[in-house]
């Protein structure tokens, strides 16, 4: 009998890849490889490209230029990815059923769904909170509800657009360890993120887009202490980098 090797989205392969807005340049010629391992953190100013990437990643826009494949597939439905954006949008309806919607939409059986949303929402630290309507949740609440969401998709990779841009520094670190956890179960997260300290705590390795380009890509500690281009540099310093 013939078994169908199971789908997966990894490796990600974008192949010369070009985002284009009318005039606008928003990423131009990056190739990259995105397969299991440690987290990948997207860093660079304002308007490189980060989000951009990122939504290229998980299929919800398509290059205007170049290739882009998820497991040898050039198919972008999400098979086996998950996005968390920066700002969720919260169903109006309570936590357990933001989870249990999600459930559904990635095919559960009904009669599981009850079980597994509980289990998620004790996972991001929600379970006291799973009747409360989410939009009445703190920001922090939220997008770890958001993130509950993801995991509901039972997601190979997890794509982060700046979780944790709007929280304080104790919601940013409860985010941060339900993605910690969530790369040590084996999902490949791929972040953007404008905190170097985040970086410093997440990241396996970084890439560095500076003007919709792929200017550096390196383990976290080299790209922190030693980065090898003038444009990380002076990110790193601080500088305006245009």
């Amino acid at each position: 009998m013939n078994m169908r090797a199971p789908v997966t989205d990894l490796p990600l392969v974008l192949d010369g890849v070009a985002l284009q807005a009318g005039a606008t340049i928003l990423l131009n010629d990056i190739s990259l490889t995105i397969a299991p391992g440690v987290p990948t953190l997207i860093v660079g100013p304002n308007g490189s490209g980060k989000t951009s990437l990122l939504r290229l990643c998980m299929g919800l826009s398509a290059p205007t230029g170049g290739r882009i494949t998820w497991g040898g597939r050039t198919d972008p439905a999400p098979t086996r990815r998950a996005f968390v954006f920066q700002r969720p949008v919260m169903l109006r309806r309570a936590a357990s059923a933001n989870v249990t919607y999600a459930l559904a939409q990635a095919g559960m059986p009904r009669s599981q769904r009850p079980s597994r949303a509980a289990a998620l929402l004790q996972r991001v630290g929600l379970a006291d909170l799973a009747h409360r309507p989410a939009r009445l949740l703190s920001g922090g609440e939220q997008q770890r509800l958001a993130l509950a969401r993801a995991l509901a998709r039972d997601p190979e990779i997890l794509l982060l657009d700046e979780p944790t841009a709007n929280l304080d520094p104790a919601a940013t670190r409860a985010v941060e360890e339900i993605v910690m956890s969530a790369a040590q179960s084996g999902i490949k997260i791929v972040m953007a993120s404008h905190d170097l300290g985040q970086v410093r705590r997440l990241a396996g390795e970084v890439i560095f887009l500076a003007r919709g380009t792929l200017c550096e890509r390196a383990a976290t500690n080299d790209f922190l202490d030693r980065p090898s281009t003038q444009e990380a540099r002076a990110f790193l310093r601080g500088d305006l980098v245009v």
